[in-house]
């Protein structure tokens, strides 16, 4: 129903809503974490100075823990404006807040459905010692860091937004050290272009890190059910929206990444039961592999 609104006359800009996970500090906060402690884990470094994300949502609180964390510059990039600008300040607030307790980085207790899990969720003092945090959370920068919220598109401000990015040439090649997503890379309509577009972007030494969420997002009463619709059906449950899932399974995702060039450091696949039959799959999803069956997401 919600794809056919959106072939209705004056519906074309129906959107659909953005998660609302990132309105909580505290999910914020393990997101970042998240990638940094996987980073460190892997070998790799794990306190870079300039960082992207690719679909925010509802706010830049996992941008905003990169800043208060001493990164010194977040780019934002999505496809349709979500971030709620009213609710950046007091997602500061509470994030300073929990990094000046250096607060445990919140689990599957609190949120059941985040990922990659994590082992140890003791704050990560042996990358973020005191001095790091000391600089970034000093009150001049804090102020600073209000100043960029407010006023994102200034010359000196720490943050830019850019929404819609629709060309890689928004951001200088070789200029960023993290590009980081959490279940934003089902989304983007061109994966191709994107994976080549944060290819050219990472700076030699950099990385990328990204959860993704390989299910159907409720389209489906099955977790895989979406590889089961025709392109014609899909057509109509898009509608004309600017994105919805673009049904790439794991397997998809790592020849994109090889045929890009990047190294893989890890590869942590999230696994879930499967009752879909091989024949119930539609004709373009036929010769997925059998693990694509059963990876529900990967980190």
């Amino acid at each position: 129903v919600k794809g056919l609104i959106t072939f209705l006359p004056g519906m074309e800009d129906f959107k659909s809503k953005a998660a609302t996970e990132a309105l909580s500090s505290r999910y914020c906060y393990a997101v970042w974490l998240r990638h940094l402690v996987m980073a460190r884990s892997h070998g790799l470094p794990a306190t870079p100075r300039i960082v992207a994300e690719l679909g925010p949502g509802a706010s830049i609180g996992a941008g905003l823990a990169a800043l208060l964390s001493g990164v010194e510059r977040y780019y934002a990039f999505d496809v349709v404006e979500h971030a709620d600008i009213s609710a950046n300040g007091p997602i500061l607030d509470e994030l300073v807040d929990l990094f000046a307790k250096r607060e445990p980085i919140p689990g599957l207790d609190e949120f059941p459905k985040i990922f990659p899990h994590l082992t140890d969720h003791r704050f990560p003092t042996e990358f973020l010692p005191d001095d790091v945090l000391e600089r970034a959370l000093a009150p001049e920068r804090i102020a600073r860091l209000r100043e960029s919220i407010a006023s994102p598109t200034a010359a000196d401000s720490l943050i830019t937004y850019k929404v819609p990015w629709d060309d890689a040439r928004v951001m200088a090649p070789a200029s960023v050290d993290f590009i980081f997503s959490q279940a934003v890379m089902e989304h983007v309509n061109d994966a191709a272009a994107t994976y080549r577009a944060m290819r050219q972007w990472i700076a030699p030494g950099g990385m990328i890190s990204h959860t993704i969420d390989f299910a159907c997002h409720g389209l489906g009463n099955r977790w895989n059910d979406h590889w089961t619709f025709s392109d014609f059906t899909w057509k109509i449950f898009r509608g004309r929206r600017p994105y919805l899932l673009n049904r790439l399974a794991h397997s998809e995702h790592q020849k994109l990444l090889a045929e890009t060039g990047f190294a893989v450091a890890c590869d942590l696949p999230l696994n879930a039961a499967s009752s879909l039959g091989r024949r119930e799959l539609a004709p373009r999803f036929r010769e997925l592999r059998d693990s694509d069956l059963v990876t529900s997401g990967a980190y």
